[in-house]
């Protein structure tokens, strides 16, 4: 199958949601506690577009596979260049390219807009290999470990950030 990257719209609003909703419930990917609902999920769609950062989606076979953005790292103006992804792919669509795909076309559009660095930030690493995995193939360096800085699901969370530069990078001034 072919998976095709576009942008989200509010019309995906119910599958993000949803698989969202299964990532809080049964994962460590984040630390939210309680999944929110489709208002909120809309309601920061639509915060991080109408900020100028892109909000993509995957379609694998006429399927919605998953969803990926990038907003701010910080912040704090001099971060103003800094953005971090969040990628979330469906269960049954995982492990056949479709966070590659959504995360590679995650880098082309934030680098596009200018910006320069992109920070992973994935809770829990030991359980989420292939997040790590994925950051990896796509260019992100291992930066550091936060231990025990979350507690979800009856357990101590570590959080791993991982970073890549983007265009320049750091080599040029904005």
């Amino acid at each position: 199958m072919t998976i095709a990257i576009r942008p989200a719209t509010p019309a995906d609003i119910p599958a993000i949601t949803e698989i969202y909703a299964e990532s809080v419930r049964t994962g460590t990917a984040s630390f939210e506690l309680e999944a929110p609902d489709e208002a909120e999920m809309a309601r920061r769609m639509n915060e991080i577009v109408g900020k100028g950062f892109p909000y993509l989606a995957a379609d694998d076979g006429g399927h919605f596979a998953g969803y990926a953005y990038a907003a701010l790292y910080r912040t704090r103006p001099a971060y103003r260049f800094t953005v971090e992804d969040s990628v979330y792919v469906a269960p049954g669509r995982q492990g056949r390219g479709v966070g590659r795909a959504l995360l590679t076309a995650l880098v082309e559009a934030c680098a596009a807009r200018g910006h320069r660095q992109m920070i992973a930030v994935i809770g829990d690493s030991p359980r989420q290999a292939g997040s790590v995995a994925l950051h990896k193939a796509v260019g992100f360096q291992h930066i550091g470990i936060l231990p025990d800085v979350g507690f979800k699901h009856d357990h101590w969370c570590d959080t791993l950030l991982m970073q890549r530069a983007l265009g320049d990078g750091g080599r040029s001034k904005p």
